[in-house]
């Protein structure tokens, strides 16, 4: 679940929550908070109720207009008034006595949600509150608006803040990833630039969850400032001290380069100044083989983990390039468990056609394979992603293959039709994911600030698999 966002400033600390008294409260007085509707939100309330039918959880029907109003309008949008009662005005130990609300519009997935309440009637006898309760949407809209009637409390309560933990229907698929990558210890890790709160804080937690040792490569003042700022406790973390984000990008590639860190960790700065560094001419850090990102994604809707490639790095592959992306999927695959993976080459179409360049380097790097070029794995292509990933499919259209249905790596034509299929199927399908970028000498952890924490753990872990595979490698 996102976090809540406090509107109130007198419920902006984050080590402690507070109420106000029936007395502290005059007529007039509000607070507020924002949130944002994601598809986990869908998926808790879910398991929640016990509503656990297969259609309320598939993303078509989700999406539905419908379906959002029973589900965001009457549970959703209430529980966030809830929360700002709750937690903010009049705050703990209030007890709700009542509420009338009316669902004026549809609030859909990625909606953000200004959530206000504003003291309208005090009873003194009773120590009894009427709130006005809106929910205005990121247009401006009001999609809910009423009342609600709280009996506020009498004396002083202040407790310690508790962070809600991270509810997913299905997390079976990063619960064993960590599980098998915790008992082989932590790796060394060069985290570049982290100079927001998010990417370092993701540094933090992957350090205090046993997956890495972190090396800060950024300016001090701004970490220290950041720490300060989050609450975010550097005992023991390692700093190295540069100016600026290209020198950071610089001296991160210098220690992987010299053996001090296993593994590179992307933070605030943009993805093209770490890479640069780390494919410059003089770079430690190249190799022969062309640099590419992987997507490690897992979706209810299949039956196991598959990797997406490339939907980060190469704009427009050449053949060649392809090839290479292909060679470092496989690597990947292999490291995590699958021993000869099949690699699906993507396109529209599962025929091979002169007007579609993407069926005929699908075409080619099959021929590579059967020629040994391309070695570990079973290669198919041209298939469009329906053969791809569903063997009912694949049987419709007459397709005899063994990576049909089946397929463990998708290799998409170019990073736009990449990039869009991985992130329709994070924010649609429900999936998790993991990235990381193959091909150098040290894999490169790549994520996006718009990652959750558990992509951020989840990269790491990939990471720390593909370099304890290379410390074995090198034995």
């Amino acid at each position: 679940m996102n976090d809540t966002t406090p509107l109130s400033p007198a419920a902006d600390d984050r080590r402690t929550i507070r109420n106000r008294t029936f007395d502290e409260i005059a007529f007039g007085d509000e607070a507020g908070l924002e949130r944002t509707l994601t598809a986990a939100d869908i998926q808790l309330f879910a398991a929640l109720s016990g509503d656990l039918n297969p259609q309320h959880l598939d993303p078509a029907f989700a999406a539905s207009t419908r379906f959002h109003g029973v589900i965001a309008h009457g549970m959703w949008g209430a529980a966030l008034i809830s929360a700002v009662l709750g937690t903010q005005l009049p705050g703990p130990g209030t007890i709700y006595l009542g509420q009338t609300l009316e669902f004026l519009a549809p609030v859909h997935v990625g909606d953000t949600l200004e959530v206000r309440v504003k003291v309208t009637a005090r009873d003194a006898a009773k120590k009894r509150l009427t709130l006005a309760c809106t929910c205005v949407n990121q247009d401006g809209k009001t999609v809910i608006a009423g009342e609600a009637q709280v009996s506020a409390p009498t004396a002083r309560i202040e407790r310690p803040r508790a962070t809600l933990p991270e509810v997913r229907l299905i997390d079976a698929a990063g619960k064993t990833l960590l599980d098998a990558v915790r008992p082989l210890g932590a790796i060394r890790v060069a985290v570049v630039h982290p100079c927001d709160e998010a990417s370092l804080g993701a540094a933090l937690d992957a350090a205090r969850a046993g997956l890495i040792e972190p090396l800060i490569v950024a300016p001090r003042a701004k970490i220290d400032a950041i720490a300060q700022k989050a609450e975010l406790d550097l005992a023991g973390i390692a700093i190295e001290d540069v100016p600026h984000s290209h020198a950071a990008a610089a001296r991160a590639v210098e220690l992987a380069g010299d053996g001090r860190v296993e593994v590179l960790m992307k933070g605030g700065l943009h993805t093209d100044e770490i890479m640069s560094a780390v494919v410059a001419h003089d770079s430690p850090l190249r190799t022969a083989r062309r640099v590419s990102h992987c997507y490690l994604m897992h979706t209810p809707a299949y039956p196991r983990p598959f990797i997406i490639t490339d939907a980060a790095i190469n704009i427009a592959p050449t053949l060649d390039e392809k090839a290479d992306i292909v060679r470092n999927a496989i690597d990947l695959a292999q490291t995590i468990g699958v021993a000869v993976p099949r690699i699906a080459i993507l396109a529209a179409v599962e025929t091979v056609n002169p007007r579609m360049p993407a069926t005929l380097d699908a075409a080619a790097l099959c021929k590579m394979a059967d020629r040994g070029q391309i070695a570990g794995a079973t290669l198919d292509g041209p298939l469009a992603f329906d053969n791809a990933i569903s063997a009912a499919a694949a049987r419709i259209k007459g397709i005899q293959s063994p990576v049909a249905g089946r397929a463990d790596v998708l290799v998409v034509p170019d990073l736009e039709s990449g990039n869009m299929l991985a992130k329709q199927l994070e924010y649609l399908g429900g999936a998790s994911s993991a990235g990381i970028v193959m091909g150098a000498r040290v894999p490169v952890i790549l994520t996006s600030r718009a990652d959750s924490r558990e992509t951020r753990i989840a990269s790491c872990a990939i990471a720390a698999l593909v370099a304890h595979r290379r410390r074995i490698g090198k034995t």
